[in-house]
């Protein structure tokens, strides 16, 4: 899409849906001026998992901080700022609320258009910050924490949700898994790790269909099996090689996200096909669709680590198109933690 308008659209985006409070400057839908990420891994490491209260408390700290790194680190002034964009769900309420609530408020005291936006949205416009050439429509895998989304993107804000996980999230299984090996958390970068020194044909997992939905996703089998595993390895007395374990887990995984999707990319005539979302920074899960496209001639799209996990530059490039297509939102924006892609 072309930039109708001669004089130049700078979007703030600004998110702060779970543990990462974030905002960003991006210059016409593509280029990201700034990127400032307050991440909070070190203090819910302690928990073991993000703790919804602490997250809250951390993001009043830190959110007009970031606000105003963004806006110095793009060398430029809320004078300049065409638009601000925020995610306003699906999230933590509390955390969301936080975002929300400093953007309703710039927003009314400068006079700056508001633009909520979908945080699902966001992941998927993280692949047109580095595919300058990226466009619609095209098949998009969004896997993180919260979410295992296959999505066939029509146009710019134009989706339709062709599958999604009946149970647990494939970064949520990473979590609990890695818990179970004791790795600790955040497990997805660990088990990713872990598994270059163990063998993933070690130990079979179950592979889950969901009957009468082909593109929907099932993690908690596969969860379930892995902790069943080490508890009967426990009870024989036997030796627990938690390098296989993870190894032999992360396949599993990889393996049905892979089949799925290359199976709608085929079904519904793309060519193109990209990957969104903290789980899609996996060395393994990108290797395997690189091979897995190459071999059937399909072009694949994947934002580099740091758009992968939730940050505010993603959100400032949907913010742009959603800007152009003519979408405002009122005061009244409120912070919705179910909120479903489409919806407004």
């Amino acid at each position: 899409m072309e930039n109708s308008v001669e004089k130049d659209i700078y979007i703030l985006g600004i998110e702060s849906s779970c543990d990462e409070t974030a905002a960003s400057v991006v210059k016409n839908g593509r280029e990201v001026l700034s990127n400032v990420i307050s991440s909070q891994i070190a203090l819910h490491t302690l928990y073991g998992g993000v703790v919804p209260e602490i997250a809250s408390r951390k993001h009043i700290e830190k959110i007009n901080q970031v606000i105003d790194q963004a806006l110095t680190d793009a060398d430029v002034t809320l004078q300049d700022i065409t638009a601000i964009a925020v995610t306003y769900g699906p999230g933590l309420v509390g955390a969301l609320l936080v975002g929300v609530s400093a953007a309703k408020a710039i927003s009314f005291a400068t006079g700056i258009p508001l633009i909520g936006v979908h945080h699902i949205e966001g992941h998927i416009s993280a692949n047109y910050i580095e595919n300058k050439e990226l466009e619609p429509p095209f098949v998009c895998l969004v896997v993180s924490g919260g979410h295992s989304h296959l999505v066939i993107v029509r146009d710019y804000g134009k989706y339709e949700i062709i599958g999604r996980t009946r149970d647990d999230a494939a970064g949520e299984a990473f979590d609990k898994v890695a818990r179970a090996i004791g790795l600790g958390y955040p497990g997805g970068p660990k088990i990713d790790k872990l598994s270059n020194e163990g063998n993933p044909d070690a130990i079979h997992f179950p592979r889950a269909k969901v009957v009468g939905s082909d593109y929907d996703f099932s993690f908690s089998g596969l969860k379930s099996a892995v902790l069943n595993y080490i508890n009967g390895c426990k009870m024989r007395n036997e030796e627990i090689n938690t390098a296989d374990v993870a190894a032999s887990f992360q396949k599993a995984v990889v393996d049905v996200l892979v089949e799925h999707a290359l199976a709608a990319v085929k079904e519904y005539g793309m060519d193109k096909f990209a990957i969104a979302g903290g789980v899609a920074s996996n060395a393994h899960l990108r290797k395997a669709f690189e091979d897995s496209c190459a071999a059937r001639k399909i072009e694949f799209y994947h934002p580099s680590p740091i758009f992968c996990t939730d940050n505010a530059a993603m959100i400032g490039v949907a913010g742009y198109y959603e800007y152009l297509a003519g979408t405002r939102s009122g005061y009244d924006l409120n912070a919705v933690p179910n909120l479903k892609l489409g919806e407004r």
